[in-house]
């Protein structure tokens, strides 16, 4: 077998390797590599240059090499930092009662919330959730989404939150796409829980965290800060265990009031994120941190709420990264490329502010740096767009999918 793999000529590669992972960038702030070639070994990237430059400087006995035909361009693989695509049923009804203007408390008296999921996961079984997730991560990598975070949260159970983190860990074995898993078993507190909503967050510390470390089904946890969820101050004691625990931290933070933001802040979390209700006080305070910011448009067009500020964000010096919060219930669409265009149109974010969000700032919101950028020593995840400019991509808005989806140096979707 041959030890490298070399693709192109590309008509033009963006890199993302010498931008910012804080405040907003420009368009021509770009690099962007015309002619490219890119150079694999193994998984990952081991050069990137002109076609021309790594085909004259390599052993071509050493080297397959993979010619483009026809015009395209390189983007790195798309990251969607936040998810719940591990679940049973629908909540079709929700939707069609929320726009018939029925309120959240409505919707939840008859029957759906977030708890109509959680009875419909419950009553999956395993191998129907693993199914689930590897059919929706699967879907998610033919556009281009190379890593997928993927909550639980809808078994808010020790039994049930295990089964859903199983789920999860089972598909991430199945998939081509990376899985990165998150225990929400704080999103709510269970309506069949004897005891208060501190009572509970004490049960899942003590009696799921170690076998979440035992079983290597997560290292990041979550909480939902919010009015009809968990207090800041509940959710702050919660964390820091947590975080003493050794476990990253994100949090579900101001999505309909504030509170969230403050305490990501105060127990240096990961990201925080929806923040969907944010002022100019919590901007200020998330810039100023080390906290990535991740807008959830999904959310708020399946809502029909406002945007996450996110220009007030990046012009604040922020670090802002985009998801889909591909979810049954208020985000249902799961298209990470056409809501982080649609984000962008409204809240005037450059196409390059857009790419950064579900690339490399999107990575550093799961705490990973081993890719999102196309530069040497990085993952071989990388998108191929038939067109021969960037700016077609977000142009179509997410109606032009890639060609061609590599992941860790192999192929994993052509059309």
């Amino acid at each position: 077998m041959k030890k490298y793999k070399l693709i192109g000529p590309i008509t033009q590669l963006v890199s993302m390797g010498d931008l910012s992972i804080k405040g907003p960038l420009k368009d021509e702030d770009i690099h962007i590599i015309k002619d490219a070639g890119i150079l694999i070994e193994g998984e990952q990237i081991k050069a990137i240059d002109t076609f021309k430059n790594l085909k004259d400087n390599i052993a071509l006995s050493d080297t397959t090499i993979i010619e483009l035909n026809e015009g395209y361009v390189a983007t790195p693989g798309f990251i969607d930092a936040h998810t719940h695509i591990c679940f049973s049923g629908s909540r079709a009804r929700d939707y069609a009662m929320r726009n018939a203007g029925k309120s959240y408390l409505e919707i939840a008296e008859n029957g759906g919330g977030i708890w109509d999921t959680v009875l419909k996961t419950r009553n999956a079984n395993l191998e129907e959730l693993t199914h689930n997730t590897i059919k929706r991560a699967n879907h998610l990598l033919e556009n281009g989404i190379t890593t997928v975070e993927v909550k639980s949260g809808y078994g808010l159970s020790i039994d049930e939150e295990l089964k859903m983190l199983r789920a999860i860990k089972n598909a991430n074995e199945t998939t081509k796409a990376d899985l990165i898993s998150t225990c929400l078993a704080a999103h709510m507190l269970p309506k069949d829980f004897d005891g208060n909503h501190l009572d509970y967050l004490t049960k899942i510390t003590n009696s799921l965290f170690p076998i979440l470390k035992e079983e290597n089904l997560s290292n990041r946890i979550d909480i939902f800060v919010e009015k009809g969820a968990f207090l800041p101050s509940d959710a702050e004691l919660y964390l820091k265990n947590a975080k003493n625990m050794g476990f990253d931290i994100t949090i579900h933070a101001d999505q309909f009031s504030t509170g969230g933001s403050e305490v990501a802040v105060t127990v240096e979390a990961i990201s925080a994120d929806h923040l969907e209700a944010s002022t100019e006080e919590e901007i200020k305070i998330l810039a100023q941190s080390n906290v990535i910011s991740v807008a959830l448009p999904g959310a708020s067009i399946g809502l029909g709420c406002s945007f996450t500020p996110a220009r007030k964000i990046l012009d604040a010096e922020g670090a802002l990264a985009i998801a889909s919060d591909w979810n049954p219930g208020s985000a249902p669409m799961g298209d990470l490329l056409t809501q982080a265009c649609i984000l962008g149109t409204f809240e005037k974010l450059s196409n390059t502010e857009v790419l950064a969000g579900i690339t490399y700032r999107a990575a550093a919101a799961l705490n990973l740096s081993d890719r999102g950028r196309l530069i040497p020593n990085m993952l071989a995840d990388f998108n191929l767009f038939q067109t021969n400019d960037v700016n077609e991509i977000f142009y179509h808005q997410g109606k032009l999918t890639p060609t061609q989806v590599w992941k860790n140096g192999e192929i994993v979707y052509k059309k």
